[in-house]
Order: structure tokens, then sequence, then C-alpha cells
């Protein structure tokens, strides 16, 4: 997706240790698997610590049965949805507010994503604190 920000360090870090260039081609889809499929080991083929890894990662791009999974095809669970109600919470040292948005992308934990404060109608730039929870930055 366009707008989709790059992985956060944790997860690049896990993926790079998961899929190494020898542990990639071990791992292969042990089904066709759709976007948005969260993985579970039997979804899997390959050594078990790899597998285990994966484990809990998004799919992002459709991976058929029997072919290798490669990094750009997996990310962090989806938190908020594109054109989902999300609260924007904005802190400084002195205020705190907190109002409605719109997610103008959808993204997972740590991820930036544009998000439209209902009430201006201004586009900002936010990162997924959690399910529905957005953080913008002072």
């Amino acid at each position: 997706m366009a707008g989709r920000a790059p992985l956060p360090l944790a997860a690049m870090l896990a993926l790079a240790l998961a899929l190494s260039p020898a542990a990639a081609a071990e791992v292969v889809a042990a089904r066709t698997l759709r976007p948005g499929v969260v993985l579970a080991a039997p979804d899997l083929r390959g050594p078990e610590a790899t597998v285990q890894a994966l484990v809990g990662l998004e799919v992002r791009r459709a991976i058929y049965a029997g072919r290798p999974v490669a990094p750009g095809d997996l990310g962090p669970q989806t938190l908020v949805r594109r054109n989902a109600i999300v609260q924007m919470l904005y802190a400084s040292a002195r205020l705190a507010i907190r109002t409605e948005g719109r997610a103008l992308d959808g993204g997972g934990a740590g991820e930036r994503i544009r998000v439209m404060n209902l009430a201006s109608r201004q586009k900002v730039i936010a990162v997924v604190r959690g399910p529905g929870i957005v953080e913008v930055s002072p």
C-alpha cells in the first residue's frame, strides 16, 4: 500500500532473523494465504524456530500454497483499518487533547498513518498505538 510506512524496527529485526536468505527458501505456505490473515503455525512449513518467529504476523500480499514466504509479504497485525473512526491523542508537557478522526490509511502498532481530524478536517500523520488509537506528535 502506498501510504504505509516501513515496519517498526522490532518487526524488521524479527523478520530479518526469521527469514535469512537460507531460511527464506525453507519456509513455505502450507495453504494459500490471503491478505489480512494472521499467521498460525499450521499455515507454514519449515524449521520450527523460523515458523514460530512468524506466527502472529499478518499477510500483506497473497502467498500461494507451496511458495516461499518473503519478508515483504508479512507485517504487523493491522490495528487500525482504513476509513475507521479512531481516537486521536495529542500530549505535550502542558496539554493533552483527545478527539476523533478518520483513518486515511490502515496500519499496525508503531506504523505511521494519515488521519483526518473530524472537527477541523485537518490531515495529520499519526502513529498507531493500539486498536482504534493513534498518537499525533507535538
